[in-house]
């Protein structure tokens, strides 16, 4: 018991600041909150040697010839949109009624509408790129709302609001793997929607090219989408030059042939973004386990 009470004070006082950097952010006028996270994220991701090193070591890996100038460039960018978007996320609520600054086209809502038309479920596929948040906030607001598939937090005060949260932007929302995966599938069987990020390290995936490296990739999008004929969309949140418009681009279904075709061609369509737009990725993430 002494032990337990021990670790539940040591993750409060772990979230503190979380929490207090938050309350602070809700009482300011959302462009100057906005403006007070990009610098936070910019000041952690430069002077906490771990994160700009991990930032550097991928840039340098990716794009070998960018400058020094240009890598610390692009890493402040980083840092900036990450905490944009986390922000944005701990405080889904207050997002959620922001629909103004959402806008999108593409195809791939075309197919989504009609697979909800027609009471077929669909997989959405996307990564930790610009704002990932507000693909489902939009589908939501055009009566398709999507689930999420989370990871769980050690910590249990960050784990609660991160649920609370996410719940926000649409439901069922469910905890990785086991029973997770069970109520995800009878959820596309029923006709529900889920949105999935699929460009982090899958310890039981297979190696495919990502950004021109091998990556362990997990196949399961494809695989679920073959066995129960749904449409795989890959949806990208842009975000623009003012830090708080999105552009959402919902991008051509992928064509069903086998498992492995289909998700070189999720990466393919992943990298292509990131390489257009490598600010707006989430170079925090270990996605080579190179370390």
């Amino acid at each position: 018991m002494h032990q337990y009470k021990k670790s539940h004070i040591y993750r409060a006082v772990e979230f503190a600041p979380i929490w207090v950097v938050l309350a602070i952010g809700r009482i300011l006028p959302f462009w100057l909150r906005g403006k007070m996270f990009g610098f936070l994220g910019k000041l952690i991701v430069m002077y906490l040697p771990k994160a700009r090193k991990r930032v550097h070591r991928g840039l340098i890996t990716v794009f070998p010839g960018l400058s020094k100038k240009e890598i610390n460039s692009i890493t402040k960018k980083v840092g900036c949109n990450t905490a944009l978007t986390l922000s944005e996320l701990l405080m889904n609520d207050d997002y959620k009624k922001r629909k103004k600054l959402i806008s999108a086209d593409g195809e791939g809502f075309e197919t989504l509408k009609e697979a909800k038309s027609n009471g077929q479920g669909a997989i959405i596929v996307s990564a930790h790129f610009g704002q990932w948040e507000a693909i489902r906030h939009h589908l939501a607001e055009n009566n398709m709302e999507t689930g999420a598939v989370y990871r769980k937090n050690n910590n249990p005060f960050y784990e609660r609001l991160f649920l609370k949260s996410i719940k926000y932007g649409g439901l069922p929302i469910i905890a990785r793997g086991g029973k997770g995966n069970i109520s995800m599938i009878r959820h596309l069987k029923k006709g529900g929607f889920f949105a999935l990020l699929v460009d982090q390290d899958s310890h039981s995936g297979k190696q495919i090219k990502f950004l021109g490296q091998d990556a362990r990739t997990t196949t399961a999008p494809a695989e679920m989408a073959l066995r129960y004929d749904l449409p795989l969309v890959p949806v990208f949140a842009v975000r623009q030059e003012n830090g708080q418009n999105i552009k959402l681009e919902y991008e051509e279904a992928i064509i069903h042939t086998d498992a492995i075709t289909m998700t070189n061609e999720i990466n393919d369509r992943i990298s292509a973004r990131i390489q257009k737009n490598p600010e707006q990725w989430y170079w925090l993430h270990n996605r080579w386990n190179k370390e």
